[in-house]
């Protein structure tokens, strides 16, 4: 009976962490393009946005890591998250910009279609993400805001750039 009570205990906490962890939350949210899709990520995440340039390409790298380049003494490896995230298409033109992200201590690029401005959401005009079984892995949706007209995507940039199958950033064991 013991154990079956601690089970339990267990279950409700981790349920109320899950739930915490996905309570949109507001904010200001740095808003880009991915194809027709507008995304959001937490402006504190943000170290800069530069223009894209070709990085150097690194040998058996997963198909959505671009290579790395030199920031200023510093070798940051670039991210394509159209790539990563299913888009149709990864074309590279003059709106094509790469967001310098600081995760978890590690300098990373996210490449993007276009930046689009930062966007301050309040927590009543962010509704959860609905469960899809689709080919974006949901964990990293926090939420879908909403300002007039447009939809965003919230992400969770930190935990898709930490997470295990990205390789970027390694935890402490």
């Amino acid at each position: 009976m013991d154990m079956i009570t601690e089970a339990s205990h267990v279950a409700r906490h981790e349920a109320a962490r899950q739930t915490v962890r996905q309570t949109p939350v507001g904010g200001e949210y740095l808003t880009f393009r991915l194809g027709a899709e507008e995304y959001g990520i937490d402006i504190l995440k943000v170290q800069e946005i530069r223009s894209y340039e070709v990085p150097t390409r690194i040998a058996n790298a997963a198909a959505f890591i671009k290579g790395v380049v030199n920031l200023r003494g510093v070798i940051v490896p670039i991210v394509d998250l159209r790539i990563k995230l299913g888009c149709e298409s990864a074309e590279y033109n003059a709106f094509t910009v790469v967001i310098v992200l600081n995760v978890k201590g590690r300098v990373v690029g996210a490449v993007v279609d276009s930046v689009s401005d930062v966007l301050e959401l309040a927590s009543a005009a962010i509704k959860p993400a609905p469960e899809l079984a689709s080919s974006i892995d949901s964990n990293y949706i926090t939420g879908i805001g909403s300002a007039g007209e447009r939809m965003l995507i919230l992400i969770d940039i930190e935990s898709l750039m930490a997470s295990p199958e990205m390789g970027l950033v390694y935890s402490a064991s």
